[in-house]
């Protein structure tokens, strides 16, 4: 991972003691994600062939040099649904709700999400492409 991605997310949390668990992150993106997105996170997943559309490569979302905070909290928790297989983005939204906490995006605002989804975030980062 490039160095500046990874001072960007820790730099990112709002409060301080505020912990990111990379590896909870890694086990819940390997129980919910894989199968889209996955072990690789380059949206190959063996559920992807039958999705209307295709599992993003997680492994790309920094391509432009930040990664899309807001876009990836949005898409988790489903205040941005996704419609790839009948219903919205993500299967498994409920189980992120709770334990909010407020984080910083890529613009600096904070955005209110749940730890679970923190975690993810956490290691969504370590997975950008060098």
């Amino acid at each position: 991972m490039k160095p500046f991605l990874s001072a960007l997310l820790i730099s990112t949390l709002v409060a301080p003691a505020l912990a990111q668990d990379v590896t909870e992150g890694e086990q819940l993106y390997r129980h919910h994600c894989a199968t889209c997105h996955g072990i690789e996170a380059t949206g190959h997943g063996p559920m992807a062939g039958v999705l209307v559309i295709s599992p993003a490569d997680l492994t790309r979302l920094s391509e432009d040099g930040e990664l899309p905070i807001v876009r990836i909290v949005r898409r988790i928790d489903g205040r941005d649904p996704l419609v790839s297989h009948g219903s919205p983005m993500p299967v498994y939204g409920p189980y992120f709700e709770g334990r909010d906490v407020a984080i910083k995006s890529e613009t600096g605002q904070p955005i209110l999400t749940s730890q679970p989804i923190v975690d993810l975030l956490a290691y969504i980062a370590t997975l950008q492409e060098k």
